[in-house]
């Protein structure tokens, strides 16, 4: 018999492990300062809430609870996302909503659904990691959203158009309508990843790239939109628990491909949730914007403090993270050695973000999981690590001014 691997199918070789997964085991380290995960502070979980709509549904609806369901989701949780959409400006009903294992299944069953090999996806620069591993298996090419030239074959552009992960930058409304302008121009599918929407803590909210679409293409089912949302940055990760808000006929093609994948989402993972958002859902998000905007103040604050000139970083209205930028000639991959080595604080080098033409003197911060004093005790670490580097004797890098990006 041969090795395995030549049995693999031939996608599989564009197939890579994510570094931010890998990232995380580091978070079992205690010793560790980490800004690696991009992931909630379970500070902030509803966890009494939880518990007690996961008593109250196996009270109440047990058998039910614990059966199979639908493949499109829950119809009174679809009936609720759907208002939300609604009130957003995206005029919809129950039919153009699917629920998913979170937004990253949506992302792999879009993939699946719209990407044959050598097809192109236009992507920021940078771009969030996770979306390139889930279209990868499809085996596409890349090309840059912003660029002049759209390659040949483009099927679909992917953004995530409010606090990007990684960059946490916020699209203006005129670089919406213009996504929307470039889309209709070479009849693209959009896909909108709004994973931090609803986490906006300071600044005035855009509308989402699907309510300018309706708005100008007359209704939801005229659009070229597709919405990726989640529960898992506002109640809980472990939920997974995400949706697609398209037209029908895209909706109706996920759910067929949802049943080939695992026939549906938990079923009482989705009678909780429903419960639980229906309690004081705004409210709740109010309490983690509050938290967020601390700890990112803390993060600008520490950088403005520690960081040697040269160093400039993103200032985000929302979401979990900050983008930092070092002077050329270094390199983040071997800044996190370093890093790890001498000061024992985590970071995700910025290249991995980048579907094409990476950046390797970038590297991305989140915010979400260190107190203010952590944030600030690993950032005071990060920046001697930096500025060791940059004081070398063999750097090729030239000091400039401190400041934001």
């Amino acid at each position: 018999m041969n090795t395995w691997t030549d049995r693999f199918a031939e996608r599989m070789t564009h197939v890579r492990a994510s570094e931010i997964r890998e990232l995380l085991k580091l978070l079992d380290q205690p010793d560790i300062l980490s800004f690696a995960g991009g992931i909630p502070d379970p500070q902030l979980f509803p966890a009494e809430r939880i518990q007690s709509a996961y008593e109250d549904v196996l009270k109440q609806a047990g058998a039910q609870a614990l059966q199979y369901s639908v493949s499109e989701g829950l119809p009174e949780l679809r009936r609720w996302i759907a208002a939300r959409m609604s009130a957003d400006g995206v005029s919809c009903d129950e039919g153009n909503i699917v629920i998913t294992a979170g937004s990253q299944q949506a992302l792999d069953l879009i993939g699946k659904l719209f990407l044959t090999r050598g097809d192109a996806v236009l992507a920021e620069r940078p771009t969030y990691m996770g979306a390139l591993g889930a279209f990868n298996a499809y085996e596409p090419t890349y090309g840059d959203l912003d660029a002049q030239e759209v390659p040949a074959g483009a099927r679909l552009a992917y953004l995530v158009p409010d606090f990007a992960n990684p960059s946490g930058r916020t699209m203006t409304r005129r670089e919406r309508e213009a996504v929307l302008d470039r889309a209709s121009a070479h009849d693209l599918v959009v896909i909108e990843d709004a994973a931090y929407r609803e986490l906006r803590f300071a600044g005035t909210s855009e509308p989402s790239l699907l309510a300018l679409d309706v708005a100008r293409s007359g209704s939801i089912e005229s659009a070229r939109t597709l919405y990726c949302g989640t529960f898992s940055k506002t109640l809980s990760p472990a939920l997974r628990l995400g949706w697609v808000c398209a037209p029908r006929p895209v909706i109706d093609k996920l759910v067929l491909l949802k049943q080939g994948c695992d026939l549906h989402v938990s079923t009482i993972n989705q009678m909780v949730a429903a419960r639980v958002i229906a309690e004081d859902y705004d409210g709740h998000l109010e309490r983690l914007r509050v938290h967020y905007r601390e700890r990112a103040s803390a993060m600008q604050t520490a950088l403005a403090r520690h960081m040697p000139m040269g160093v400039t970083w993103s200032k985000p209205q929302g979401g979990m993270f900050v983008w930092l930028k070092a002077p050329e000639g270094l390199d983040g991959a071997h800044l996190l050695e370093a890093a790890l080595a001498e000061e024992r604080v985590a970071f995700v080098p910025g290249a991995p973000f980048f579907a094409v033409e990476p950046q390797a003197n970038t590297l991305r911060l989140s915010y979400s999981l260190l107190s203010p004093e952590g944030i600030d005790e690993g950032v005071r670490r990060l920046a001697r690590v930096v500025e060791a580097r940059l004081a070398h004797p063999g750097s090729n890098v030239k000091r400039a001014m401190r400041g934001a990006a």
